[in-house]
């Protein structure tokens, strides 16, 4: 199923849904009279992100902090299907429950099979950390947690009723650290940054090995990673293929061995092979299509072993940054301060004035004419490749001059939460 149709059924259908459970909860809420402080040490963890590889990859300080603040606590991660090889690999993490959301009867069956598991288990801390989804408000909901937390936005207000907590949603703060802020209002004072460390395991190393060595027989040259695409969540964070056509030829020119693997999914090969069919004759054997051809597992080891990766704001970015490899990130109708603070981020960001649009709107205003995209010019993007791949040094950049506060002076009271009325 695609990405706005379920949007447009979680409006419609989600929405009521909530509605309803905001009575329910505010009700019953008055009659039980349930200590909601978080004065109890949580015994079992709920956190919930159904989209976005990219984005779960950034709750991994999150749930590492979890673990070193309980570690005796059981947690376990609500998520969509696509999503679980991934947390499998998130080894701070108990188990990992998933939403089949490929149809609607896969969408219901698995709905009831995770409730039943939620209420087996009376989850002490439900952390919701969608900021849209009405369909994961009532999930959070009808878990029965004793403490639920969420994010607020004011568009999404009738939520508010149906979480214990909520906090407010900031934008501009980098994602990673609006996801830890939930977890110093739940108590946690020994703060994780860094991404999970992922690691590559002989076996995926061996067949990526295998399979790249079907392509390209020379397969121990070096190579970078491209990645031209983007989720349907936003389409409009695509560079332009025959940008990415011209980046290739030129850096070719530059550095005559240098191979090229393009990269996606299965579903994006189409894509994938367009760019690959725009390669000019005189370097078109030093770049692969492997869209579709990689595990997971496989495409980390790909990137593991990459100088550096190309890429759109999206999924491939974030497993880069997770590997810490140098990776030039191509910024729209998202801004860098949330999704690319990283110390292995080298971003090109246009900052046009209809963008970051993503948090916004479903259609974005351009209407797919992504002009914050088009103006990133091949010119600069291949003069910092180039760099990096000389290995010149280029500092990460600066800390703004007024660090963002999380907490009062007092460290004790978390900033952004935000009160039933």
């Amino acid at each position: 199923m695609k990405t706005k149709s379920k949007v447009l059924l979680d409006e419609w259908i989600g929405r009521l849904a909530v509605n309803i459970l905001n009575i329910f909860a505010r009700i019953l809420g008055k009659i039980l009279g349930i200590n909601h402080s978080f004065d109890k040490i949580p015994e079992r963890i709920v956190v919930c992100k159904f989209l976005g590889m990219g984005s779960i990859i950034q709750t991994t300080p999150l749930l590492q902090t979890l673990r070193k603040s309980f570690p005796r606590a059981q947690i376990y991660f609500v998520t969509a299907k696509a999503n679980e090889a991934l947390l499998k690999k998130t080894h701070c993490i108990n188990e990992v429950w998933c939403i089949d959301d490929r149809n609607i009867s896969g969408i219901l069956s698995s709905t009831w099979k995770l409730l039943r598991k939620l209420w087996k288990k009376k989850a002490d801390l439900y952390i919701d950390l969608e900021t849209y989804s009405y369909y994961s408000t009532a999930i959070a909901t009808l878990s029965l947690s004793r403490n639920r937390l969420g994010f607020y936005r004011a568009e999404r207000n009738i939520r508010l009723g149906v979480y214990t907590h909520m906090m407010f949603f900031n934008p501009r703060a980098p994602i990673a650290e609006s996801y830890l802020q939930m977890g110093r209002l739940v108590g946690c004072r020994e703060i994780e940054t860094g991404l999970f460390p992922y690691k590559v395991s002989d076996k995926d190393r061996e067949s990526c090995i295998k399979i790249t060595g079907e392509l390209n027989p020379d397969n121990t040259t070096r190579y970078i990673v491209i990645n031209p695409n983007a989720s349907d969540l936003r389409v409009e964070r695509r560079w332009p293929l025959e940008n990415f056509a011209s980046l290739i030829s030129r850096l070719s020119h530059e550095f005559p061995k240098l191979n090229f693997y393009l990269i996606g999914s299965k579903s994006e090969y189409e894509w994938v092979e367009e760019l690959n069919q725009m390669i000019t004759d005189g370097v078109r054997d030093k770049v692969f299509n492997t869209a579709g051809k990689f595990t997971l597992g496989e495409l980390f080891a790909l990137i593991s072993g990459a100088s550096l990766t190309v890429t759109n704001d999206t999924g491939p970015m974030h497993i880069s940054f997770s590997l810490k490899k140098p990776t030039v990130c191509l910024f729209g109708p998202a801004s860098p301060s949330q999704y690319g603070q990283n110390p292995y981020a080298f971003g090109l960001y246009k900052n046009i004035y209809c963008s970051p649009c993503v948090h916004e709107f479903l259609t974005p205003p351009c209407k797919g004419d992504n002009q914050c995209m088009k103006l990133i010019s091949v010119e600069e993007v291949e003069l910092l490749t180039k760099r990096l791949l000389h290995d010149e040094f280029i500092s990460p950049p600066e800390f703004p001059a007024f660090p963002q506060q999380f907490a009062l002076a007092n460290g004790l009271t978390t900033l952004g939460l935000v009160e039933r009325s």
